[in-house]
């Protein structure tokens, strides 16, 4: 029958010269040195050791929002939940800018008084607060999720934006490649660092493909079929999202610069990349550019929207819309159905017939 359990104690080893904390656990004689032989020393090692024995024999359980730091849930979030998502950097860029502002605070402080007052502070577009406090909601969603704290407390976020309905005329598109082909080289820098040798080939991928900025600055050599003449924007291994990422053929314009661009990169390598390394933004360039082209209001998104504004606008099937931009009929539908020629033709004949 194992021995009780006794609670540690201090023992001086005279051949070593130092104080020993030893305790029984299981029936089982241990020890640890405090590092010294002075024994004041030693009783403050003796006391830290109980109370972090203590600390860590206390059940664990979930903290009042009061009790648990704004910080301390956005860390688990970060730690925890990011690395699973596609994009964890966009996690990181929310985190980066909230804990300046709630980092003395705890879960309990969030209101929507508090929430507001950050959008204030925040002095950003509503879109941005709203991403921002929306990652601020699900850290402290996860927090409640995982034991850590026993209520989430509403985050209030600010109303969702209308959509971005900007597109690009095929001359703003012709001017901002141009642009971006004579974008000036700094500091040196080859053609390979430069912008010059990614971002015109990103805007006529992202005009003729519809795909979003992050995936194709993710997109590598394997996933371009040049022989079959097929681009597969879903990288091997990637977890299926909402934002669904098509299969399509290589319009006919995209396969000659496509074929010289394979020629300066690798096997497993990035398509749009510099001196051989993945491009990790391209908002700096992409906003020079379209300065340079003289083209407004105009995000990496807008080719996107362009891409699908030009296939509704020439008649293309919105089924097809939907397929090649990888996103829901519905959502296609709400966005470029009042560009295709036969919006609401039939309505219109039948109104016609109706009154006449």
């Amino acid at each position: 029958m194992p021995r009780p359990n006794q609670g540690p104690k201090l023992d001086y080893r005279a051949d070593r010269g130092q104080f020993y904390i030893t305790w029984s656990e299981s029936g089982r004689s241990r020890k640890r040195s405090t590092g010294t032989g002075d024994r004041e020393a030693a009783h403050i090692a003796l006391a830290e050791f109980i109370r972090d024995r203590q600390q860590q024999s206390r059940p664990i359980g979930p903290s009042a929002p009061t009790e648990f730091p704004i910080d301390q849930a956005l860390d688990l979030y970060g730690q925890q939940h990011a690395p699973t998502t596609e994009a964890p950097e966009r996690i990181g860029y929310a985190i980066e800018a909230l804990l300046p502002f709630w980092q003395q605070s705890t879960v309990g402080d969030i209101t929507e008084a508090t929430c507001r007052a950050y959008g204030r502070w925040r002095e950003r577009s509503a879109g941005t607060i709203r991403k921002e406090l929306g990652v601020l909601r699900a850290a402290v969603n996860f927090a409640h999720r995982h034991g850590r704290i026993t209520t989430a407390p509403y985050v209030f976020l600010p109303e969702k934006p209308e959509g971005k309905s900007r597109w690009l005329t095929h001359s703003e598109a012709a001017a901002l490649v141009r642009a971006a082909r004579r974008a000036r080289s700094t500091a040196g820098l080859s053609y390979a660092t430069s912008s010059r040798g990614y971002l015109p080939l990103f805007i006529l991928l992202a005009l003729h493909t519809g795909a979003r900025k992050e995936a194709l600055l993710s997109l590598r050599w394997p996933q371009v079929d040049l022989d079959r003449g097929v681009i597969d924007l879903n990288p091997p291994g990637r977890r299926r999202t909402a934002k669904g990422r098509a299969v399509i053929p290589i319009p006919d314009r995209l396969m000659t610069l496509l074929r010289l661009a394979r020629r300066r990169g690798t096997d497993l390598g990035y398509v749009l990349h510099q001196d051989g390394e993945r491009i990790l933004d391209i908002k700096r360039s992409f906003a020079r550019a379209c300065r340079d082209a003289g083209v407004a209001a105009v995000t990496p998104h807008t080719l996107r929207h362009t891409c699908g504004t030009w296939l509704a606008q020439r008649g293309v099937d919105l089924w097809e819309v939907a397929g090649w931009l990888g996103q829901t009929h519905a959502r296609t539908t709400e966005l470029y159905a009042h560009h295709h020629p036969d919006h609401f033709k039939a309505a219109k004949r039948a109104v016609d017939r109706r009154l006449s």
